[in-house]
């Protein structure tokens, strides 16, 4: 189909209901850039979060005008620049094989003689987080390029998760001064610090384990809005029980995190002068 330039089409679920409805689409015509194409297959939408792969519809480029001009520079030269394309391995295994396969036929690409000539070809067959480091970073190595990608991803993480922390921490001194009271009668009583340091931490895990239930709960609820309003095109969200697990396991060390500071100062507390510090 692409040696011949047949004008032939693969559609999405999209496309074929807007064209055609519920009716078969294959074997039907469809105009594109005033060019009619034979539809020979219908396929899922494929989500906007796909850079590459992402379109309504897909068509041999052979058959692009700029493929037939001859006037201009001179056939395939009006489609230099980038491309990319996808390339589905059968196992996970084949991917090391596959990158060598490319890069040995990329070196061994014989050219026709042009006007002006093609100088070279450059690609890479690689994932499509390495694409996207060696774009924001350009670097000669792709693995530099990934780490310093990885480098301001965890960066931002950890940046966008310490400040909620901090805030945290200096709520919960102030929840625990509150109690400063309770601590003095606690340990008049004879209750040790490792007691007290427990339970402090334990109520202000049980909080933080609350807070991201409600959290994780909000942004499913958001997402089926999203989803239900047809924000991001074709897009698909469900709730990934992995990553739920993940913010669960978060949110118990920020409990910790932000918990074992303010009962460890507060433990420390003699019971007179804790007494004392909440009668003033």
């Amino acid at each position: 189909d692409l040696e011949q330039a047949k004008h032939v089409a693969v559609i999405n679920e999209a496309t074929r209901g807007k064209a055609f409805g519920d009716e078969p689409a294959v074997g039907k015509v469809i105009r594109v850039d005033d060019q009619s194409f034979t539809v020979v297959g219908v396929v899922a939408n494929v989500p906007i979060f796909r850079l590459i792969p992402f379109a309504d519809i897909w068509i041999p480029y052979s058959t692009s005008g700029r493929f037939k001009d001859k006037r201009l520079i001179g056939g395939m030269q009006q489609l230099c620049g980038d491309f990319g394309a996808m390339i589905l391995a059968d196992d996970q295994g084949n991917l090391s094989g596959i990158q060598e396969e490319y890069r040995h036929r990329l070196a061994g690409l014989e050219f026709m003689e042009e006007r002006p000539p093609v100088l070279g070809v450059h690609g890479h067959a690689e994932s499509t987080f390495d694409t996207a480091s060696r774009l924001i970073f350009p670097l000669e190595e792709v693995r530099w390029s990934r780490l310093f990608l990885l480098g301001v991803i965890i960066s931002c993480m950890v940046l966008f998760m310490l400040l909620p922390a901090v805030n945290l921490i200096n709520l919960s001194i102030s929840r625990t001064m509150e109690r400063a009271s309770e601590i003095g009668v606690r340990k008049a009583f004879g209750a040790s610090s490792r007691t007290l340091v427990g339970q402090f931490v334990v109520e202000n895990v049980l909080l933080t384990l609350v807070g991201g239930i409600v959290g994780l709960a909000g942004a499913f609820l958001i997402l089926r809005f999203i989803a239900a309003i047809d924000l991001i095109p074709y897009a698909r969200f469900h709730m990934n029980l992995r990553i739920f697990g993940y913010g669960m396991l978060l949110a118990f060390f920020f409990g910790i995190f932000s918990g074992v500071y303010p009962a460890w100062k507060m433990s420390r507390l003699h019971p007179v002068a804790a007494l004392q510090r909440r009668k003033k």
